[in-house]
């Protein structure tokens, strides 16, 4: 007998900030809603956090944690504290051994090691690389996910099929869309290949796939937004300069994010004051790739968009 059989394998909801704050609740703490409901709140957060992160998992899982600077970090979901569903969760040093400088970018259940064929990394400075995921299947407590060059940071990462196709996108409004059979297999030690060529100080702030919705949610630092389907960017080769994704002039700002998005869904948007506001996405225009977006949050003084997240579905179905 071991310490983990005298543990329930109780259903958990494990949260994870964009501060770096994670916890764990009991599933049957989050009540059934039907479609369209507003939820419920998940933590009591500071003004300037989200809740990044949402999975649902259960005690016995191994969770992998995936940094900014390409390490996996994997512990067993029981190892995370259990809180209160407003409970604000611990710092995430205190479960995971992080560096100063490093920080939470993703969380993987390695119960998806029956329905992903792949992990998918996104780096900051335009690289992706493809790993099975089985390589992944490690006893080790840290392995490493890419090796990254200079000054670059790991940015998404996505369980993939291997059929699909993937879309990057940048600071300065540029996208690409490519077929995921680009990308060979790699190693977890290797650096991956060029994703999209990145113009002098443009950077890379989201990626996604054709899986994971059916628009693409883009955000500016200024505080305006757009819908654009996919269908609107056009597939092409693999290491291009893409195409606009948004037309950004100077009260727009930069791009701060993208991600999939289905009409569905809800997103909170938090501020540089820490002022934070919940919308529908559905009542965000959806507009063409050239097109500029619609304001979604109003900006006073040098206030602009800090982050956004998808509000976390609560246990509808």
């Amino acid at each position: 007998m071991t310490l983990e059989d005298l543990i329930a394998d109780d259903d958990l909801i494990v949260t994870v900030s964009t501060n770096g704050y994670i916890k764990s609740v009991k599933a049957n703490v989050y009540r059934s809603q039907g479609r369209g409901g507003r939820g419920v709140k998940a933590a009591e957060l500071r003004e300037d956090d989200i809740v990044d992160t949402m999975i649902h998992t259960s005690s016995h899982r191994n969770l992998l944690f995936f940094t900014n600077t390409g390490q996996v970090h994997r512990i067993k979901a029981h190892q995370i504290p259990v809180q209160t569903r407003t409970g604000k969760g611990v710092v995430a040093q205190a479960v995971l051994p992080l560096q100063p400088d490093e920080r939470i970018q993703a969380v993987v259940d390695t119960k998806d090691f029956s329905e992903a064929k792949f992990l998918t990394v996104f780096t900051k400075k335009g690289v992706v690389k493809k790993t099975a995921f089985e390589e992944y299947d490690s006893r080790q407590a840290s392995i490493i996910a890419i090796k990254l060059q200079d000054d670059d940071e790991v940015v998404v990462v996505r369980t993939t099929s291997g059929e699909r196709e993937l879309l990057m996108f940048t600071r300065d409004g540029m996208a690409i869309r490519f077929p995921e059979s680009d990308l060979r297999p790699m190693g977890r030690s290797t650096q991956g290949v060029r994703g999209i060529r990145l113009r002098e100080g443009d950077e890379v702030v989201g990626a996604a796939t054709t899986d994971d919705g059916e628009e693409i949610l883009l955000l500016s630092s200024g505080g305006y937004g757009k819908r654009t389907a996919l269908e609107h960017f056009r597939a092409q080769k693999r290491g291009g300069i893409g195409v606009k994704a948004m037309k950004l002039t100077r009260v727009r700002g930069t791009l701060v994010g993208a991600r999939a998005v289905s009409p569905e869904d809800e997103i909170f948007v938090i501020n540089t004051s820490g002022v934070g506001i919940r919308t529908d996405v559905k009542q965000i225009s959806r507009q063409k790739r050239e097109a500029t977006g619609v304001r979604v949050m109003n900006m006073e003084g040098d206030d602009q968009i800090a982050a956004f997240a998808l509000v976390p579905q609560d246990e509808e179905e």
